[in-house]
């Protein structure tokens, strides 16, 4: 099963970019409730809110449990504590870590294209993660 992270999404409709490499994806696609949100919020164009529905459309949702996220707090946590992120960084890292966290319930492969961010949520909360 593979969950894809909205980084792909956006730099495939954007440039095309892992038009082929989706497609050839053997695994079964699920969707995150999180990735779709992260899209909808910044969509801007006809083609992009249809494509989004079709996507609502062909691949069932997957969305964050309670346990998600009240981890997700404790992860972050953590990682303030760590790093001393700012409560900005932070919030854009929320999203990441429940996607993170989904995958991980479902035992889904997330593939990303935003390497830094999912590789340091791996140091706190192992999960299934393809880099492209």
């Amino acid at each position: 099963m593979v969950i894809f992270d909205s980084s792909i999404f956006v730099d495939d409709l954007r440039a095309g970019r892992y038009s082929e490499r989706i497609g050839m994806i053997g695994d079964l696609i699920r969707n995150s409730s999180v990735v779709l949100a992260e899209l909808w919020r910044g969509t801007t164009s006809e083609a992009e809110k249809k494509f989004l529905l079709w996507l609502a459309d062909h691949y069932p949702l997957l969305t964050p449990t309670e346990n998600n996220w009240l981890e997700s707090g404790r992860i972050l946590q953590r990682m303030q504590g760590d790093h001393g992120f700012e409560s900005k960084k932070l919030r854009d890292l929320h999203f990441d870590v429940l996607i993170a966290l989904t995958a991980r319930t479902h035992g889904a492969r997330l593939i990303t294209s935003n390497r830094a961010d999912f590789e340091l949520i791996r140091e706190y909360r192992h999960f299934k993660l393809e880099v492209w």
